[in-house]
């Protein structure tokens, strides 16, 4: 099997054990990511219907160009600008009961947090100077209605290319001896969105 292609299983399974253990809190107020409802294309799915894609742009750290609503089978996509981190896009459904808003959803223990969200429904990676995500859980398409977190939990400061080569050397579990701080969330690397 081609490197490229282990690291990519690799990272699928790996995201999953990640998520749990990546939890956690600056105190910062991410309340700045830019929001906005400008960057949404129509395109044509396989069965010839009407699809829109949503780029979602990385940055340090923080998501930009998020709208505050889409449609239910809206595909989203990352675009990484970042020059020196590793960025993911991790989507998760919050659960109809949870009424307070995603700032104040972050602050909570880490295991709480991972009960509350539960498994990703997308999760997309991408590298610095990479062309294209990584889609390491399903497609982006986000079908369900309902409140949507998105959070990246790539480690402030790991290298890019440590961090990928420790995972795949993880045989897909969680990395360990990577160097980097806390998740890029704590930093305010997450937005809310709203499928309709």
């Amino acid at each position: 099997m081609h490197r490229s292609t282990r690291t990519l299983a690799a990272l699928g399974l790996a995201l999953a054990a990640l998520v749990p253990a990546a939890c956690g809190d600056d105190g910062e107020d991410p309340a700045d990511a830019t929001t906005t409802t400008e960057a949404t294309t129509t395109t044509a799915d396989h069965a010839g219907h009407d699809a829109t894609t949503v780029s979602i742009e990385g940055v340090d750290y923080a998501f930009e160009d998020v709208p505050e609503s889409v449609p239910a089978g809206t595909r989203l996509t990352l675009e990484n600008t970042s020059a020196e981190e590793l960025h993911e896009l991790v989507v998760f459904r919050i659960p109809d009961t949870e009424t307070a808003p995603l700032s104040e959803l972050v602050m909570r223990p880490p295991a709480e947090l991972e009960a509350m969200l539960g498994a990703p429904v997308t999760v997309l990676m991408q590298p610095p100077g990479a062309p294209e995500p990584i889609a390491a859980v399903g497609d982006g398409t986000i079908a369900e209605p309902g409140r949507y977190a998105l959070m990246c939990f790539i480690p402030i400061g790991a290298d890019p290319d440590e961090y990928l080569a420790a995972v795949e050397a993880a045989g897909g579990g969680k990395p360990s001896g990577v160097a980097g701080g806390p998740p890029h969330f704590t930093g305010g690397m997450y937005a809310e969105l709203t499928v309709e």
